[in-house]
């Protein structure tokens, strides 16, 4: 029955994820990019002013500041998609799919951009009258009600896409592996469902106080842990310092040569499995184009949509283009990518004993806690959302019970599994996010003009 359900996803995520899919998020990425003719990139000295709060108004619609969107969207996007998506996709492709991981982060800030600046301008309101964002709202009100069965689609691949079993399943692998068997504890899946149920009930205490406390936990939990990750990187590649260039210029040449790329050829060739692998792993790490962090951006407290956009826009940055090349430095320059059979979180673990065997592994498995928690929490948001739209305001609580019980399945599946599940249904989120996306560009476009001019003029 578990390999029967382990070919199954695998079997979905390899149809999930073809060439229509690549071309809807990298091209329809790049179209978004070249409509907007690179604007936005201008403007992220004014999007740190906005998050910062300069421009808060306590008037203006929404639950959440700029900063508790960015942090609430952030806390789900850095978490395991970084330290063991990485790890991943470094021991499938090599260093070479970090390059790509850095093309789909920065197609991913344009498409975060204009998808966040239309969770603003095309709020709805759910069954109980309270005004909501995100592309199930801006497919809606956007496109007009002969698209609903867009939003429709998106909510329910939402339904599952937000379930937490990745995270929980790497976080089960990270105590296990740095905790648990130093301490010479007997390791099966009863000490997992033990795991699971200790994770299951620090989620409840949390996600049952609804968006206002997941957006206070995560503006105090993100910021920290990403600065002590920070840090714990910059000892390493200072240990490693004279490895650091030979590993950068790897990851660039290798893009291109694939070679040591151990996975499924793409397009005829293992060149385009390096950049479908890179393009999946970086989707899964920024989530750009995926329509989760929208959500988050919808509910921000704001009447100017393009602000909002260009915060959004902030989040591959630090996601993608900072965290995860930190953590893939990390695991080329100490060699555990070539001299270790570990895989996903266990992976990283082993670069950070590595470089510092004293405290490393601990450090790393404090960032992957809270990460991985936090993570927890941001994502039950989601799936609450997508529940709300789809059977009414009055019933998203109900998910929240389903969604604990995931985090135990997680806790005790194998991590294949977990990667291909989310995978698949990311891809089918994706599809209507996209799709929406790209028709309503124009629309975007002409919201920023009016809004950089304004800029530019003051009245």
């Amino acid at each position: 029955m578990k390999e029967a359900l382990e070919n199954f996803t695998s079997q979905l995520s390899s149809s999930a994820w073809g060439l229509p899919l690549l071309i809807i998020l990298i091209g329809g990425g790049l179209y978004l990019l070249i409509r907007i003719r690179f604007l936005p990139f201008l403007y992220l000295g004014h999007a740190i002013a906005v998050l910062r709060g300069k421009y808060d108004d306590e008037k203006d619609d929404g639950e959440i500041s700029h900063f508790q969107a960015l942090t609430t969207a952030l806390s789900a996007t850095v978490g395991m998609g970084n330290i063991a998506g990485v790890a991943v996709a470094i021991t499938i492709g090599g260093p070479g799919a970090v390059f790509w991981m850095w093309v789909s982060a920065v197609i991913g800030m344009s498409t975060k951009f204009f998808t966040a600046t239309l969770a603003i301008l095309f709020r709805g309101k759910d069954s109980e009258g309270n005004i909501q964002g995100g592309p199930m709202y801006f497919i809606e009100e956007g496109l007009g009600k002969k698209w609903k069965f867009l939003a429709i689609f998106f909510s329910i691949s939402g339904l599952i896409g937000a379930l937490p079993v990745f995270n929980v399943n790497q976080l089960t692998q990270a105590i296990n592996d740095i905790m648990l068997k130093p301490m010479g504890v007997y390791l099966d899946w009863k000490s997992n469902l033990v795991i699971g149920i200790i994770l299951a009930a620090i989620t409840a205490i949390v996600i049952l106080g609804g968006l206002s406390r997941i957006s206070k936990t995560a503006e105090k939990l993100v910021p920290s842990m990403v600065g002590l990750y920070f840090i714990m990187v910059l000892i390493i590649l200072g240990i490693y310092i004279e490895e650091v260039p030979h590993y950068l210029g790897l990851i660039v040449t290798d893009a291109f040569s694939a070679s040591f790329f151990e996975g499924d050829a793409f397009l005829g060739g293992v060149v385009g499995g390096l950049i479908l692998l890179g393009i999946k792993r970086g989707a899964f790490s920024n989530e750009a184009g995926i329509g989760t962090a929208p959500m988050a951006h919808g509910a921000a407290k704001t009447n100017e949509p393009i602000r909002e956009g260009l915060v959004a826009m902030l989040g591959p940055a630090i996601d993608t283009l900072i965290v995860c090349t930190l953590t893939a430095l990390a695991i080329l320059v100490t060699g555990v990518w070539q001299s270790s059979g570990d895989n996903g979180v266990s992976l990283t673990a082993a670069a950070f004993a590595n470089a510092m065997p004293s405290f490393g592994k601990y450090g790393l498995m404090l960032c992957i806690a809270v990460f991985s928690i936090s993570s927890l929490f941001s994502y039950s948001y989601y799936g609450t959302k997508c529940m709300s739209y789809l059977f009414g305001a009055e019933h998203k609580g109900i998910y929240n019970y389903f969604y604990i019980a995931s985090i135990i399945l997680g806790a005790t599946a194998s991590l294949g599994m977990m990667i291909n599940l989310i995978d698949s249904f990311f891809a089918f989120m994706a599809i209507p996010t996209m799709t929406a996306t790209i028709i309503l560009a124009p629309k975007v476009v002409k919201e920023a003009k009016i809004y950089f001019k304004k800029l530019k003029n003051p009245t």
